[in-house]
């Protein structure tokens, strides 16, 4: 597969990194979700669009995953067309990598544009925001769509835990926590055991769950975006160093979360030598098959 990619060059891979622009100002979702979350980060900044963050990540060095939200169904805000995105990502091959999302009540028009995507638009694999979509990973509705998934054998990835969307407004902005509890995708991995799943983010409040599911599954991956990592609990660090230290992901949540401030609270963590690499770059690579190598058992 030639991404474009120099993979010797990379100085990581991140899996973590959303659109919230398009070029005609059309912005990922209300803006009173997005004032929501810039607080809880504490973060301060214009919408990024594709370009913007092709500079910026090339600047280090990096590879990064990028997607916006498909929740227009839940929220009545049209999503950053998943074609612009790709569209726009080729034209950054060294250091973009896009993912695209499709809300699952979009039904069989969804399952169609599944594998145009794939097939004709260079997409990489598929985020799916429980919350902001209001549906449970394991419910039926999306099944079609994780098989469409599987047999196009890219990866699902799923936002688990709390979620900085609709954080401090009234009712949370009808944002619903109950959808992202990791232990449900349990099910989905036992379904369909030839889709790649990344979790992402440390799943606060449910951590244990999301550890034992990737722990249990070899299918079930971990991204560790969203938060700091001087706020990753003692047990992630653990099974990062040790059990899952070929499953867990760097991944920043950039804009939100930008890489360097991330990287320079991982450099303190008491991480292993031989395991850094393989969180910053080399699990990734094998995961997304950048280098032709087999997809990771």
């Amino acid at each position: 597969m030639n991404t474009g990619l120099n993979l010797a060059d990379l100085a990581a891979v991140d899996m973590h990194v959303h659109i919230e622009a398009d070029d005609h100002g059309h912005t990922d979702m209300p803006d009173e979700f997005r004032e929501a979350a810039q607080k809880h980060f504490g973060a301060s900044h214009e919408p990024w669009k594709v370009d913007a963050i092709a500079a910026y990540y090339r600047e280090r060095k990096m590879a990064a995953v990028i997607f916006s939200v498909d929740h227009e169904s839940v929220t009545g805000h049209p999503p950053i067309p998943n074609r612009d995105i790709a569209a726009q990502a080729a034209q950054h091959p060294d250091v973009l990598i896009p993912f695209a999302s499709i809300d699952p009540a979009r039904g069989e028009e969804g399952l169609r544009e599944a594998r145009v995507l794939v097939e004709e638009h260079g997409v990489k694999g598929f985020k799916f925001h429980p919350n902001l979509q209001a549906f449970h990973p394991n419910d039926p509705i999306a099944y079609p769509l994780y098989k469409v998934i599987q047999e196009l054998g890219v990866p699902a990835l799923f936002h688990t835990g709390q979620s900085g969307i609709g954080l401090g407004m009234p009712g949370s902005g009808g944002i619903r926590l109950k959808y992202s509890n990791p232990l449900v995708l349990d099910d989905v991995a036992v379904d369909f055991p030839e889709l790649k799943i990344i979790m992402a983010h440390p799943s606060f409040p449910w951590q244990d769950e999301a550890l034992a599911v990737a722990a249990r599954h070899t299918n079930v991956y971990i991204d560790l975006s969203g938060w700091s990592p001087k706020y990753f609990p003692a047990n992630l660090v653990q099974y990062a160093n040790t059990l899952l230290r070929r499953k867990v992901l760097f991944g920043s949540d950039f804009p939100l979360l930008p890489p360097d401030r991330w990287i320079a609270d991982f450099e303190k963590l008491e991480i292993k030598p031989e395991v850094r690499p393989m969180i910053m770059k080399d699990n990734a690579i094998r995961l997304l098959q950048l280098d032709d190598a087999p997809a990771m058992p």
